[in-house]
């Protein structure tokens, strides 16, 4: 049985309770050995006993088929699910970063170039899993593939280059008492010629409004892009120049 959702436009997701073809089996198989440990205590529902909840859904962006596992559960926390702000930014399709890595890391690679992921450590092993699932390797591979790397926005930015082509960031901004650190991240990485698109769900309470309206027009020309007013969910272009 599928659950099948249209987004607008910004993609197409399918949720699927029943294997998806002769090619997860596999999966299948990595699912009942992890659950086997636990079975054999709890044998009725071992979910519920488990660290954490992994989902696996398929999201169609611009002509590709992305299956992305999500691991729910205290250990990654917000860092987890696919939040709305990433399924707008994947519909443009550098250095990616942000609390919604399952999506738009493995979108990214399929443009070519050099490609580094970036996210807090705790939540690297989720990015490398669905960076496997989606990003075709070997000598046979279009492209090399994308570097997953940690980042701390404002402790750790400086071992990276600066002047990036692209910077991809998606619901980036949630606390305020991170904007510094951020703008701080942003400024490092972005050269006179970088570009850095940044969407996110507008949650005023919390400052998104303030980010992208005050703090961020400081460092950087700033565009409005896209407003995706189903979802809350607003697109800003980001240049370094004259903002005079």
């Amino acid at each position: 049985m599928k659950e099948k959702r249209e987004n607008g436009g910004e993609g197409e997701r399918e949720k699927e309770e029943e294997e998806e073809d002769d090619d997860d089996e596999d999966e299948d198989d990595e699912d009942e050995a992890w659950a086997g440990p636990l079975a054999a205590v709890f044998p009725r529902d071992p979910a519920l006993f488990a660290d954490s909840f992994p989902t696996r859904s398929r999201f169609r962006f611009c002509g590709h088929v992305l299956r992305i596992a999500q691991h729910h559960g205290p250990r990654l926390g917000l860092a987890a699910p696919v939040w709305d702000g990433v399924r707008v930014l994947g519909g443009i399709g550098g250095v990616f970063r942000g609390v919604t890595p399952p999506l738009t890391s493995p979108l990214t690679d399929p443009l070519g170039g050099d490609v580094t992921i970036t996210d807090l450590p705790l939540a690297l092993e989720q990015i490398r899993e669905n960076v496997r699932r989606n990003v075709p390797g070997g000598a046979a591979a279009p492209c090399p593939p994308p570097r997953v790397r940690a980042l701390a926005w404002g402790l750790d930015h400086g071992s990276f280059p600066r002047g990036y082509d692209v910077v991809l960031g998606a619901d980036v901004v949630y606390d305020p008492r991170s904007f510094p650190a951020l703008l701080t991240t942003l400024r490092h990485l972005c050269g006179p010629r970088s570009v850095a698109l940044l969407c996110c769900g507008m949650r005023r309470e919390l400052g998104a409004a303030r980010f992208f309206q005050q703090l961020l027009p400081r460092h950087f020309r700033t565009q409005l892009l896209r407003r995706c007013p189903q979802r809350d969910v607003e697109l800003y272009r980001a240049t370094c120049g004259d903002i005079g």
